[in-house]
């Protein structure tokens, strides 16, 4: 029962969502697609720029609701950049299809 209660606490504490990096890789993309600093980003979002360092350096996913501020700053930075951020990240489901559908 120990090993189960402490996986939990792990799994738990993690922070991260499902695909390791792929937020990560994508905002990095973005970023230097759009000319967006780390240090901007990080303003606009009212967190320190080593935040958004761990995030583009894949140390550290954000969390599904950061995914959704991080959208909305990107909005007001650069609304392209926004967009292409979540199509890039969520792919066909962003537009509105499951994969595999035809």
């Amino acid at each position: 029962m120990y090993a189960i209660r402490h996986t939990f606490t792990a799994s738990k504490t993690s922070d991260t969502i499902r695909g390791m990096g792929k937020a990560g890789k994508v905002l990095k993309q973005v970023l230097e697609e759009y000319g967006i600093s780390q240090n901007g980003l990080a303003t606009t979002l009212g967190t320190e720029r080593g935040t958004v360092y761990r995030w583009v350096h894949e140390l550290r996913d954000p969390s599904a609701e950061t995914l959704v501020e991080i959208t909305n700053a990107l909005r007001t930075l650069n609304p392209d950049a926004a967009q292409t951020f979540v199509q890039r990240y969520l792919g066909d489901v962003a537009q509105g299809s499951a994969e595999g559908d035809s």
